[in-house]
C-alpha cells in the first residue's frame, strides 16, 4: 500500500523548523507495511494546501498531513482539506465539549479562535488530542484515507499513536537491517548492489550509506529492506541478502 506525507508550515520552508514530523510519520507508516512514495511541503496558504490534497488524492492509499491545525489566521489545513474534498465544515460536539471544559478549567473564554478547533469536515472523525487542544481528523471511505495531524511534535505523535488501529490495516509486512562494512569503498560495493537489485527486483531494496571518506579509511553502512506477505518472509529476504553481501565483501578481501 502506498502513502504520501504532506507537511504544512512557512517555518519549515524557511528553515526555522526542521521537519522531524515527516521523519517520524515516515518511520511509523513504513513499520506498518506502507511504502511512503512521496513527501510534499507547502506553506500556510489555502490554495497550496488544497493543491497538495488534490495532487495526492486517489494516488495513495493513505495521505497524512501535519501542521496548520491551530487557532491563528494562518492555520488553514482543515479548511484546505475540506475544500479539496468538497466537504462542509461542521461542528464536532464531542470536541466542543472537551474544549469548553478545558478552557473553563483555565478560566478562559471560548473565543471564536478557540471554537475554530471544533470544526471538522462533514463525515470525518475527530481523534482526541491528549496533550493539546486541536484534535486529529480521520477521513475515510474515498479513494484515499486522510489523517490530519497537528504540527506540534508531541501532539502529532500522541494522535498518531491513537490512530494506529485505523492505519494498521495493511496486509504487508516490513523488515530492515543494516550491516556496517569497514574498509569498503562505496564505489567497490556499487556493482554488487546493482546486481543484487537486478536479480531481486521488487523483493528487496539495498542502499549504501558512506560514513567516512571514499579514499581515506572508507566505511559504509549497507541497509537492506523488504516488504512481504508475512513478517517472517520479510526478515528472511533481508537476512539472505545480507549474507550474500557479506560473502561478496569477503571475496573482495575487504572484510
Amino acid at each position: 500500500m502506498k502513502a504520501c506525507i504532506i507537511t504544512i508550515g512557512n517555518e519549515i520552508l524557511k528553515g526555522r523548523t526542521v521537519n522531524t514530523n515527516a521523519a517520524h510519520i515516515g518511520k511509523f507508516l513504513t513499520s506498518r507495511g506502507y511504502e511512503v512514495e512521496r513527501g510534499i511541503t507547502v506553506k500556510d496558504n489555502l490554495d497550496e494546501i488544497k493543491w497538495a490534497i488534490d495532487e495526492s488524492f486517489g494516488k495513495y492509499d493513505i495521505i497524512v498531513t501535519s501542521g496548520g491545525l491551530g487557532p491563528t489566521f494562518d492555520d488553514m489545513t482543515v479548511e484546505g482539506v475540506s475544500r479539496a474534498l468538497g466537504l462542509e465544515l461542521v461542528e464536532d460536539r464531542e470536541t466542543l465539549e472537551i474544549l469548553s471544559k478545558r478552557y473553563k478549567e483555565l478560566s478562559a473564554e471560548l473565543t471564536p479562535e478557540r471554537l475554530k478547533l471544533a470544526y471538522i469536515p462533514a463525515g470525518s472523525h475527530a481523534i482526541r488530542n491528549p496533550v493539546g487542544a486541536a484534535p486529529g481528523i480521520w477521513i475515510s471511505g474515498g479513494k484515499s484515507s486522510i489523517l490530519v495531524l497537528p504540527g506540534v511534535p508531541r501532539e502529532m505523535e500522541a494522535i498518531l499513536d491513537q490512530a494506529d488501529s485505523l492505519i494498521n490495516k495493511n496486509d504487508r509486512f516490513y523488515y530492515e537491517a543494516t550491516e556496517r562494512l569497514a574498509g569498503v569503498m562505496e564505489s567497490a560495493m556499487a556493482p554488487i548492489v546493482n546486481r543484487i537489485m537486478e536479480e531481486h527486483a521488487g523483493e528487496v531494496y539495498v542502499k549504501t550509506h558512506p560514513l567516512k571518506s571514499e579514499t581515506r579509511n572508507p566505511e559504509i553502512d549497507v541497509e537492506v529492506s523488504a516488504y512481504a506477505d508475512s513478517a517472517e518472509m520479510a526478515e528472511q529476504a533481508v537476512r539472505d541478502t545480507i549474507r550474500e553481501i557479506l560473502a561478496e565483501a569477503r571475496r573482495m578481501g575487504k572484510k
